[in-house]
């Protein structure tokens, strides 16, 4: 599942905007001592960059480029996990032997 979904870049793109915003309405009023052009500034900034923010979001998405695959089931069920590591210990080729030689002499 390496496919990153819109709802989650929504979501990282309106609190990136919070972060972001705040710092552009600081830096304004530090440069202007007007919170009001502060916050007009902010205000225009906050749509168009939110806006070009969730299409580059979406564009990496498309590019495959260093992302990492995942395969079936994470941590979201502990006990898949603990049992899905005792398969791989008995599937490996030096402790399959040991068990069909178990399962000859039974």
């Amino acid at each position: 599942m390496s496919k990153s979904h819109k709802k989650r870049s929504l979501i990282k793109t309106l609190t990136w905007r919070i972060i972001a915003t705040s710092d552009t309405f600081l830096i304004s009023w530090i440069i202007t001592g007007a919170a009001t052009l502060a916050g007009a500034i902010a205000g225009i900034e906050i749509v168009t960059k939110m806006f070009l923010y969730y299409l580059h979001e979406r564009g990496w998405n498309k590019i495959k480029w260093a992302k990492q695959v995942t395969e079936g089931h994470t941590t979201l069920l502990p006990f898949y996990c603990y049992f899905s590591c005792f398969k791989q210990y008995y599937d490996a080729p030096e402790h399959s032997q040991i068990h069909k030689k178990e399962a000859k002499e039974d």
